[in-house]
């Protein structure tokens, strides 16, 4: 399905978006105030793509197509300018979809449906749920992420000391939503079968649900020493 999306702010975030959107078959238009700037993203996308002027003016929004727009997604460095344009964007010319960066993470409060914001792209809130998650998982890493998110292909390899070494694989209590699709041994790669039995240092590739992805790891990670907690 082919989206015309509107991007507010041609910073760092725009001049990524709009190609990446445009390679993937999209029509994209990426309003930006600074004169200055034009050139650069006129060379980087091209000059019908790019429309000088403010994305809180409507005049400027209506010339860059918004009353044809599926999504508008405002990334500038200002909150506030990203919530006039979401607000705009929805109340006023009833865009289906809007997207707002927030800049400062004490302003996330303001980015509600009520304001016009589908979906806020809060940096703190994102980089968080990472951190913490790649503390928990130890070694594991992850391959490919899948299902809008909520999968994601790992690999990791068996600690001698871990649950699952030397146990074959249908004697192991694996994670709900968890399936092993390979294992490398030797440089050799191994279909997994019930009674395949996962040697020290095999290197384990499993598709799993993200919410899952720490109970695969302590699976095959080294268990904690008697008395500490992993």
């Amino acid at each position: 399905m082919t989206l015309n999306v509107i991007i507010v702010g041609g910073g760092k975030e725009g001049t990524y978006l709009a190609p990446l959107l445009f390679s993937r078959g999209h029509r994209v238009k990426v309003i930006e105030v600074r004169r200055e700037e034009i050139p650069r993203l006129q060379q980087a996308l091209s000059p019908t793509a790019v429309v000088l002027g403010s994305g809180t003016d409507p005049g400027v929004l209506e010339s860059a197509g918004i009353r044809q727009a599926d999504v508008v997604a405002a990334v500038t460095g200002a909150d506030e300018v990203n919530l006039v344009v979401t607000s705009l964007a929805r109340f006023e010319f009833q865009v289906p979809r809007t997207i707002a960066r927030v800049n400062n993470p004490r302003n996330v409060w303001m980015f509600t449906a009520e304001m016009g914001v589908d979906v806020a792209l809060n940096e703190a809130d994102l980089m968080a749920p990472i951190i913490a998650e790649e503390m928990s998982l130890g070694d594991m890493m992850t391959l490919l992420t899948l299902g809008k998110g909520h999968y994601s292909l790992v690999e990791e390899k068996v600690h001698p000391m871990s649950v699952a070494a030397g146990k074959a694989i249908r004697n192991l209590n694996l994670p709900e939503e968890c399936v092993l699709v390979g294992v490398i041994r030797e440089g050799e790669l191994l279909i997994p079968r019930g009674n395949t039995v996962l040697q020290p240092n095999d290197m384990v590739i499993a598709l799993a649900n993200v919410s899952r992805m720490g109970l695969l790891a302590a699976l095959l990670g080294a268990q904690a020493a008697p008395g500490k907690k992993p």
